[in-house]
């Protein structure tokens, strides 16, 4: 059986998740953006979302935001106050849990679950932690709309680079022809599609 790992960041402990696509495709999206500024940024969202957690432990006896459940993290947002840190921390919280609820739905093979949590994931990194932008955006939002997609997500540190979707293995030659034709309408020049399954991992290899 094919696994995924599911990674606590802040203990780094790990389990191993079952994971069984079926028949779906993970379609690697690559925009092909030069990437410029992007460590910057992406120390920019670091700190704040660092200030964030720092304000939060004012009050709450907390060493992570991904702690919190989403009714906690809502209830207490008044200790942040700054609506860009509550933003950015909203979306180091939710995404935390919908982690969480992504391993009960490959556990339970509920791909179209999993599908709607890459679509949720998608839209946070767009409007909570903004390190999404018009490449991205038209790749994932696109994605989304086509026959056979279960969802669709930018990843990376974000401000370019690719994004991924969970496409059915019979749609993926359409589905790479219509969002290709939609980025480079968009956006002005190609993108590039790359096809993938989970594989089964390192392993020892006896060689006589």
């Amino acid at each position: 059986m094919k696994k995924a790992i599911l990674l606590d960041c802040n203990t780094l402990k790990y389990e191993m998740v079952p994971v069984e696509l079926r028949d779906y495709d993970i379609v690697i999206m690559n925009t092909n953006k030069p990437r410029a500024l992007t460590e910057s940024k992406y120390n920019e969202r670091f700190a704040e979302t660092r200030e964030a957690l720092k304000r939060m432990q004012s009050k709450l006896a907390i060493e992570s935001l991904g702690e919190l459940s989403n009714e906690e993290f809502d209830a207490n947002t008044d200790l942040i106050g700054d609506e860009t840190l509550i933003k950015r921390a909203r979306h180091a919280v939710y995404e935390n849990n919908r982690t969480k609820i992504a391993q009960k739905a490959f556990v339970a093979g509920n791909l179209t679950k999993f599908g709607e949590l890459l679509n949720a994931s998608h839209a946070s990194l767009k409007d909570d932690y903004e390190v999404t932008g018009i490449e991205l955006d038209t790749l994932a939002e696109t994605a989304q709309k086509q026959a056979g997609v279960l969802g669709a997500r930018m990843t990376g540190a974000g401000f370019g680079g690719c994004a991924i979707a969970l496409v059915a293995h019979d749609k993926v030659a359409d589905f790479e022809e219509a969002v290709g034709a939609e980025y480079e309408k968009v956006v002005g020049y190609p993108a590039s599609f790359y096809v993938a399954q989970i594989g089964s991992g390192s392993t020892k290899l006896d060689v006589e």
